[in-house]
This record gives structure tokens, C-alpha cells and sequence, in this order.
């Protein structure tokens, strides 16, 4: 059974700002992911259809994030 997990933002009517300064893609083409010069990390689903809706936003970076690398598991 697939369990659907939806994303909640909390923030005003707008979203903030994201300029993209770095982007990779998984290996299993799945997610991009998108750094941005306001120093968030932005996880964006990739469907077969090349459709992309957004998954997750992570915060904590003080300054650009300019470079994305793999890890190891």
C-alpha cells in the first residue's frame, strides 16, 4: 500500500523567494534538487511525463548554497 505524505508551508500569501544557484538530479531521476541563493534546499519531485511538483523546502543555510553533492548511503 503507497501512503501519501503531503506537504504543509507555513508562511504568508506569498512562498519565499528562490533563486536557484545549484541544481542535481538523483539517480533515479526522480527528484531535483535545487539550492538557491537565499541559502534554502528545495526537493522537487520528477514525474515520467517530465512533470515537476514541489516536495520539500529546507531552511538553515546563512548564506548561498552554491554547490549539491551526493552522499553515500
Amino acid at each position: 500500500m503507497k501512503t501519501c505524505v503531503l506537504a504543509v508551508a507555513v508562511w504568508g500569501k506569498t512562498a519565499p523567494s528562490h533563486s536557484i544557484t545549484a541544481v542535481m538530479i538523483t539517480d533515479d531521476q526522480q527528484t531535483v534538487v535545487t539550492g538557491s541563493q537565499e541559502g534554502q534546499i528545495c526537493l522537487w519531485d520528477l514525474s515520467s511525463d517530465l512533470k515537476i511538483s514541489s516536495k520539500e523546502m529546507l531552511f538553515g543555510h546563512t548564506s548561498s548554497v552554491t554547490c549539491l553533492a551526493k552522499a553515500r548511503e
